[in-house]
């Protein structure tokens, strides 16, 4: 998993709800996904959803 925003380089981590992908696992920042990308892929013209939450055990 992609832990950067593609968009704004933002550092994501893997437990933040923050983070978005596409079907292509193209990974932005909520921010960027709402403001700039406005909910479409710039690289797919997919949407996003919320990344799955992976949680070491």
């Amino acid at each position: 998993m992609k832990n950067k925003c593609e968009h704004c380089h933002k550092v994501l981590v893997h437990e933040n709800e923050e983070t978005y992908i596409c079907s292509y696992e193209c990974t932005y920042c909520k921010e960027c996904v709402e403001t700039v990308l406005k909910n479409t892929c710039p690289n797919c013209g997919g949407n996003f959803e919320k990344r799955p939450l992976r949680f070491t055990k």
